[in-house]
């Protein structure tokens, strides 16, 4: 029986009664040019009779008999752990790529906003100039200017407090407004109306306003208090961007972890939440996410940017299994000494004949031309550096990974 260390657990790789097995140093043909180590555990658990031959006379045999053999098996192994290397390379581009393009239109969309609320605030504050020259010629007595004013910072005070309405309250909100300042003889008012409703302005409270001024200034007021509420809610609309922007941009330096050490202690959260971020717009409107960490969990030793590229590659595979529409789940929880993190879909599942298969590299259930096959393989790799395992349960309708990851770090783990 032959076992490799992983998280922490003998992991079962091969078992057999076959007569004339054999294990042990088979590279050793190769020499100094690949690590001779045993990657392995041999155990025998009933009485056997072993053939036992030195590593170095195997090697010198080998390469005396069978040297057209040993040419074809160098080919082979260093062909196939160069092919490895590029397209390893090259799945991991493609993946930045991928990242960078839907960041950049992630940016784009906040950033476009604020340009557009700029350019709005810029011409509601020169009609405030011209509003304010009206005001300067004395067209207001100094009690009623006193009297708008208060209502101006009133009002200032009531867009910072607009409630949420449904679509069908903010219709007939819109419609009263739009009625009264139509009763009122103030031209454009339907036109005001949205303004005022988003702001949580109501018909009482022009009610005020025009009990606060004559009659032939009314309109003047009207459009002057409007002009105050639009500010406020471009500058609202400026501030929701800029947020955005700079939570777009913290996200992505949390996933790509610029400035930090390769090898830190991190909040596993922060981590899954940074790769949500950066693949929403692949994840899209059609699949709901859903999240449900256990928070009471503690940080893990890790290096951060490699495990947030084990979380891309399955969150990546997950929302392409589902084609669009499902539920995405991902969750967080304690397994013994180890922190798990479960990735489930709800797609087509893996099929049968390669389940047991799908982290050797080059199997993808991918179509031709979309996958390398090497997401799940590199993942692996990552995961098993870590000193952890990943393993799958899937069915039609249900699918999940899950990452263990050892709490504790192993020493000298972080001068990997």
């Amino acid at each position: 029986m032959l076992t490799k260390l992983s998280g922490g657990h003998e992991v079962e790789m091969v078992r057999t009664s076959h007569r004339g097995a054999y294990a042990g140093a088979w590279t050793a043909y190769m020499g100094d040019r690949v690590p001779q180590i045993y990657n392995s555990s041999m155990t025998v658990p009933e009485r056997s009779t072993f053939f036992v031959l030195d590593a170095a006379d195997f090697a010198r045999f080998v390469a005396e008999w069978f040297p057209m053999a040993i040419h074809l098996l160098e080919g082979l192994f260093f062909g196939n752990q160069n092919a490895r290397e590029i397209l390893d390379q090259r799945e991991r581009l493609l993946a930045l790529g991928s990242l960078s393009a839907g960041l950049t239109h992630e940016l784009n969309n906040p950033a476009a906003a604020a340009v557009r609320a700029t350019a709005s605030l810029r011409d509601r504050v020169a009609g405030m100039r011209h509003k304010l020259g009206m005001i300067a010629s004395g067209a207001y007595e100094p009690a009623t200017l006193q009297s708008l004013i208060r209502i101006q910072e009133e009002a200032v005070d009531l867009v910072a407090k607009a409630p949420s309405l449904s679509p069908l309250e903010e219709s007939d909100r819109e419609d009263a407004l739009g009625t009264w300042l139509e009763d009122h003889g103030i031209a454009g008012g339907w036109n005001i109306a949205p303004n005022l409703v988003q702001a949580g302005l109501d018909v009482a409270w022009l009610e005020r306003v025009a009990a606060t001024v004559a009659p032939p200034i009314l309109a003047g007021a009207v459009a002057w208090l409007n002009y105050t509420v639009e500010t406020e809610l471009l500058m609202n609309e400026i501030a929701d961007s800029t947020t955005r922007i700079t939570a777009l941009v913290g996200a992505a330096k949390q996933y790509s972890q610029m400035d930090r050490a390769p090898f830190q202690v991190s909040d596993v959260h922060e981590l899954l939440d940074s790769t949500l971020v950066m693949l929403s717009r692949k994840i899209g409107s059609g699949i709901d996410v859903v999240k449900d960490y256990d928070r009471d969990l503690p940080r893990v030793p890790a290096h951060a940017a490699e495990l947030n590229q084990v979380w891309t590659n399955l969150i990546d595979n997950a929302v392409g299994a589902m084609d669009g529409r499902g539920t995405l789940t991902v969750r967080t929880y304690r397994d013994g000494d180890c922190l798990a993190v479960a990735i489930g879909d709800t797609g087509q599942g893996i099929p049968e004949e390669i389940r047991g298969r799908i982290f050797e590299p080059f199997v993808t259930t991918k179509p031709v031309g979309e996958g390398t096959g090497l997401g799940l393989d590199i993942s692996w790799r990552i995961v098993n550096k870590h000193r952890g395992d990943i393993r799958v349960e899937s069915q039609p309708g249900h699918t999940e990974f899950v990452v263990r990851i050892p709490l504790a770090s192993p020493e000298g783990d972080h001068d990997d």
